[in-house]
């Protein structure tokens, strides 16, 4: 059952729930159509290997964000046009990258939100190491399966 969530400015919920919201502190770089995006949290933690993110997409999103722990990686792409494609065309909102993205003109026109530290042409792995819906932490918030996490321009917060 596909739950779509309406973007909500995420400076506005700064001013609504202030000190009890919590803002990731991290700024990533936008790579989709969709700039304002949310949805219930979904986590994959992978380090160069998109193995079990590559499983993800291609399976119903139901409106869901998709948090990527891929610990800051820099020198391999977790996500691609055809890993993005596969998301977009199977209802997830968006996803958040804790690593990087390729074929990045590809990203920018699908109907999906893309945040990811950076670019880089060369593929991960495919081997499936990591792990799925466990808690991951990186720009000091920890996302837990099932959070509330709206993202636009300005960042990424979870609603309390």
């Amino acid at each position: 059952m596909t739950q779509t969530l309406t973007p909500i400015p995420t400076a506005d919920l700064v001013d609504q729930y202030g000190g009890a919201l919590r803002v990731c502190d991290l700024q990533f770089r936008q790579f989709g159509a969709h700039r304002g995006f949310a949805g219930r949290v979904r986590t994959v933690s992978c380090h160069e290997d998109n193995g079990l993110l590559r499983d993800l997409v291609h399976s119903p999103g139901e409106g869901a964000v998709l948090v990527v722990d891929g610990g800051g990686s820099l020198r391999t792409a977790l996500v691609g046009d055809l890993l993005a494609g596969a998301a977009q065309d199977n209802g997830w909102a968006g996803l958040i990258l804790h690593g990087a993205v390729r074929d990045t003109v590809a990203l920018s026109e699908l109907r999906l939100g893309i945040k990811a530290l950076g670019t880089i042409p060369r593929k991960s792995a495919k081997a499936s190491f990591g792990t799925v819906d466990t808690p991951v932490t990186f720009g000091g918030l920890t996302f837990h399966p099932g959070d509330t996490l709206h993202a636009d321009d300005d960042g990424i917060v979870l609603l309390p």
